[in-house]
C-alpha cells in the first residue's frame, strides 16, 4: 500500500520532529501535523524559525526546506484525519494522578480521545500508529474502539516508538540505531507494516528497521528507557560513595566504560535524570509488574526511581548544609532549567525539585536558562502545588542574563550542561557574588581546579571536597 497522505495528531516534542523529518525524507507524501493548542500551531507556522516552540540543533533548517512544501501544521483536526490513510498518534501520556495506577500507571485519555475521534470521522480504511510511549497492549484498547464504530470502516494498529534523546533528537530520526515497528500478526497487518517500513526506507538501511508483534514492540520502549535509567541512578549512588572516599566519579565512569560489556554512555554522574521518558517508563513498569503480581520484579525496577529522587534530595541537602544550616533570605542562583542542554524540555527536571526543596526552607531563587521561557518555569513550579504561585513567584525570579543572575548570590547552582556556561567570566562573576563564594555544580561541567584557583568553594557531584582544592 502507498501512502501519499500522514496526519500526525500531536505536535509536542516527538510529532514535531518526527513528522518534520518524515516529510523531509518522502517529499511525494504529503504530512500534516495537528493539534488543539492553536498557539503551538502558531509557532510551528511561525516565519521566524527561531520562535519554534521547539528547541533542537538542526531542526529550524529542516522546517524551513519542508514547510509549506509537503509538510503542514494546523488545528483542523477532522480535515486531515479523514484525508490520511495513515495517522500517528503522538500525543502526551503523562503518569496518572489520580484513580487506580496513581503515581505510576500512564494516563491514556488523551490517547482513547484520539481514538475515538478518529473512529468518528473516519470513512475510509486507515492505518493507526502508536508514537506515544504507551503501556503493553494498549494498541488493543484502540483496536477496540476503532473497531466497533459501525462505520464499516478497517483499521489497522502499529506500534512504532520513538528513541529519541532530547538534545540529539534530529540526529537520532536521520540516523537511529534501529527503527521498531509492531503489528498484527496477519496479511492485513504485514500490509500495513510494509506500508511503514517502505517510508522509513527512503533514508534508513532495511537491516535497521525491525518489525515485531504489537506487543513486543510497546514493551520494548519501556524496558530501553528502563535499564537507560537505571544506568544513570547507578552511576549517580556511586557519585555518593566517591565523595566519601575520595575517588573521582569521572575517573571511575572512564574506567568501567572502556569494559566493552558496558559502554561509555548513560555513565555521566549528574544531580539526577529527569525528561518525560525516564520515570514515566518506569513507573509504567513497575505498575505493569504489579499488576501481573511480580512484586520483586516492581520492588527492582522502583528503586532506580528511588535513588534519583534521593540524588536531587541529597544536592539540594547539601546546599542548605553548606550554608551554615540556613538558605533563608539568601539568594541561591540557579544556571540551566532545562533536563538537560540543547533542548527547552524541562519536564521532571531535577532543578524543578532542587529549587521546590530550596524554597521549602525559604531561599530566595534566581534563575538563567538559554532556552526555557519564564512562563514555564513558573508553571513547572505552580504544577508542584507546593505553594502558591504568588509565593513561587515572590521566591522565584526569572532574569535573561547570567551576570545579572549571578549578582550578590550567597551560592551558584549548576543544574543543566549548557555548554556556554563553561565559557563564562567566572571571575567576574566572583567579584559579583556574596563571600565565601559557593559553586554547587551539579553536572560536573566546569574544572574544579580553575574555580577553586578564582576563589570559589566549589562542590561537584562525585568528587570529595579536598579533591577540589
Amino acid at each position: 500500500m502507498k501512502i501519499k497522505n500522514i496526519c500526525c495528531i500531536g505536535a509536542g516534542y516527538v510529532g514535531g520532529p518526527t513528522m518534520s523529518v518524515l516529510a523531509l525524507k518522502n517529499p511525494n507524501i504529503k504530512v500534516t501535523v495537528v493539534d488543539i493548542n492553536q498557539d503551538r500551531i502558531n509557532s510551528w507556522n511561525d516565519e521566524n524559525l527561531g520562535d519554534l516552540p521547539i528547541y533542537e540543533p538542526g531542526l529550524e533548517e529542516i522546517v524551513n526546506e519542508a514547510r509549506g512544501r509537503n509538510l503542514f501544521f494546523s488545528t483542523d483536526v477532522e480535515k486531515a484525519i479523514d484525508e490520511a490513510e495513515m495517522i500517528f498518534i503522538s500525543v502526551n501520556t503523562p503518569t496518572k494522578t489520580y484513580g487506580k495506577g496513581k503515581g505510576m500507571a500512564a494516563d491514556l485519555k488523551y490517547i482513547e480521545l484520539c481514538a475515538r475521534q478518529i473512529a468518528k470521522v473516519a470513512t475510509t480504511d486507515k492505518i493507526v500508529v502508536e508514537k506515544s510511549t504507551l503501556p503493553v497492549r494498549t494498541a488493543q484498547a484502540i483496536k477496540d474502539i476503532l473497531d466497533n464504530t459501525g462505520n464499516g470502516v478497517k483499521f489497522q494498529i502499529l506500534s512504532n516508538p520513538e528513541f529519541l534523546a532530547e538534545g540529539t533528537a534530529v540526529q537520532d530520526l536521520l540516523t537511529p540505531d534501529r527503527v521498531l515497528i509492531g503489528g498484527e500478526e496477519s496479511e492485513e497487518g504485514t500490509i500495513a507494516m510494509n506500508s511503514l517500513v517502505e517510508i522509513y526506507a527512503t533514508w534508513i538501511p532495511k537491516e535497521n528497521i525491525l518489525t515485531t508483534n504489537v506487543w513486543s514492540s510497546e514493551l520494548s520502549k519501556l524496558v530501553a528507557n528502563a535499564f537507560l535509567a537505571q544506568r544513570v541512578s547507578s552511576i549517580n549512588a556511586i557519585s555518593e560513595l566517591c565523595e566519601v572516599t575520595g575517588a573521582d566519579v569521572g575517573e571511575v565512569s572512564r574506567a568501567i566504560g572502556m569494559d566493552s560489556r558496558i559502554g561509555p554512555k548513560f555513565l555521566k554522574a549528574s544531580v539526577g535524570f529527569g525528561g518525560s521518558c525516564f520515570q514515566k517508563d518506569i513507573l509504567n513498569l513497575v505498575y505493569i509488574a504489579k499488576t501481573y503480581g511480580l512484586n520483586e520484579v516492581a520492588d527492582y525496577w522502583e528503586q532506580v526511581i528511588i535513588m534519583n529522587d534521593y540524588q536531587k534530595r541529597r544536592f539540594a541537602d547539601n546546599i542548605v548544609s553548606t550554608l551554615y544550616n540556613t538558605v533563608s533570605g539568601k539568594k541561591i542562583t540557579f544556571l540551566g532549567w532545562a533536563f538537560k542542554k540543547d533542548t527547552n524540555d524541562t519536564r521532571e527536571s531535577a532543578a524543578i525539585y532542587v529549587a521546590d526543596a530550596l524554597m521549602n526552607e525559604q531561599a530566595e531563587i534566581i534563575v538563567y536558562d538559554p532556552k526555557v521561557s519564564e512562563k514555564r518555569i513558573y508553571e513547572d513550579l505552580d504544577y508542584l502545588g507546593s505553594r502558591s504561585p504568588e509565593e513561587n513567584r515572590r521566591l522565584l525570579k526569572v532574569v535573561k542574563d547570567p551576570y545579572i543572575a549571578s549578582e550578590e548570590a550567597h551560592a551558584i547552582a549548576i543544574l543543566t550542561e549548557w555548554d556556554e556556561f563553561i565559557e563564562y567570566d567566572w571571575k567576574k562573576i566572583y567579584d559579583s557574588v556574596v563571600k565565601p563564594a559557593f559553586v554547587f555544580d551539579g553536572r560536573k561541567l566546569l574544572d574544579a581546579e580553575l574555580m577553586s584557583k578564582i576563589g570559589f568553594d566549589y562542590s561537584s557531584i562525585g568528587i570529595s571536597k579536598t579533591q577540589n582544592k
